[in-house]
């Protein structure tokens, strides 16, 4: 165990409620989907509002992006303004930085792992990012980039430093969250489809029970 306790980060979120419990638990971060093949997809005028009661707290927002166009970028820094956009494509670290710099905002990149030599290759975006996210590899002929609840050997991460805070993705759900920490030291974790009835049905039951085994691992 760490000095510091992990702390919990709910991805696609898209009503009131789902948000209202992200808050009660006292999740760190809190993501927005604004990729359109997912059924966690927001429109960033409806994340706008949805953000709204959480403003002035210490709750992180984060704009989940697959190779977002210049358009979309900029449609998110001047509508949403989130903390970060978290770049789950194929984006390049040319292109990591151009975002970074296209808005100003905070950048989380998407690391998709299935061995070792994946988490090595987190350092190439290592210094121009503000973190990382380590996620397991959806299958091959998986229709989404992530948020298919695709797990990976968590021991991989064992020991591993980074520059700054990282988290670590990928199938985690109440009920092994605590296990995840423990074998990968990640300080933050971060769900989606593990707090969910269904596809993009937040519960918020689960979303409070998963943080809740967040701070007690």
């Amino acid at each position: 165990m760490g000095p510091m306790t992990a702390t919990a980060k709910i991805c696609g979120v898209s009503t009131p409620q789902a948000i209202q419990a992200v808050m009660d638990g006292g999740a760190s971060h809190v993501g927005f989907n604004f990729f359109e093949k997912s059924p966690r997809y927001v429109l960033p005028e409806l994340a706008a509002q949805l953000v709204l009661p959480t403003r002035g707290r210490n709750l992180k927002v984060c704009a989940i992006t697959v190779d977002p166009d210049d358009a979309l970028v900029d449609q998110l820094a001047l509508v949403l303004k989130p903390d970060f956009i978290q770049l789950h494509g194929k984006e390049t670290p040319a292109r990591v930085r151009e975002i970074g710099r296209r808005t100003g905002l905070g950048l989380i990149k998407v690391i998709p792992v299935t061995e070792a030599h994946d988490v090595d290759l987190a350092g190439n975006y290592e210094t121009i990012v503000d973190h990382l996210m380590f996620e397991g590899k959806p299958p091959k002929d998986a229709a989404m980039p992530g948020g298919v609840g695709a797990r990976f050997d968590w021991g991989l991460m064992a020991g591993r430093r980074f520059a700054r805070p990282w988290f670590l993705a990928g199938g985690l759900d109440p009920w092994n969250v605590a296990e995840a920490i423990s074998q990968s030291g990640a300080p933050i974790v971060d769900v989606s489809s593990g707090v969910e009835r269904g596809p993009g049905l937040k519960d918020a039951s689960l979303i409070t029970a998963f943080i809740e085994a967040v701070r007690r691992a």
